[in-house]
């Protein structure tokens, strides 16, 4: 495989380094509204509802994907609970995502699935400790 089809590569590392923060950052601030009534919300979400709950998923996992520690179980878990979300804030309202306003959800849903199956990337923690152990090993 040539370079230009896509063979590993460090642009292409940097990009998916590059993603996995951004979409962690972004993730996070959803967290924070819920969690700490900042960024355009009043009140903090109330102890072990779903919203609180959603709030720690986003705040602490999108940290987490940002840091890209335990980033492949940390992923498949928000992937999840943007399913979840999907089909129960969203789905009730229409079919297609544009309509039921379930963009976001569906976006994040399929990133977090792309970076469960791909890893946090060489530049994460994960990839790291991995080089470490690679190192110490031979």
């Amino acid at each position: 495989m040539t370079t230009s089809e896509g063979a590993d590569n460090g642009i292409s590392h940097f990009f998916l380094n590059l993603a996995r923060i951004v979409f962690g950052l972004m993730f996070m601030q959803h967290g924070a509204q819920k969690l700490f009534a900042v960024l355009g919300r009043e009140e903090v979400a109330e102890f072990l509802t779903r919203t609180w709950f959603a709030g720690v998923l986003e705040f602490w996992g999108g940290l987490l994907i940002v840091l890209g520690l335990f980033t492949r179980p940390v992923a498949f878990l928000l992937a999840g609970q943007m399913a979840f979300a999907y089909f129960i804030a969203h789905f009730g309202r229409g079919f297609f995502p544009i309509q039921n306003g379930g963009e976001l959800a569906v976006l994040y849903c399929f990133f977090y699935l792309f970076i469960a199956a791909n890893g946090g990337g060489a530049f994460s923690l994960d990839g790291l400790i991995a080089g470490r152990k690679r190192s110490s090993i031979g």
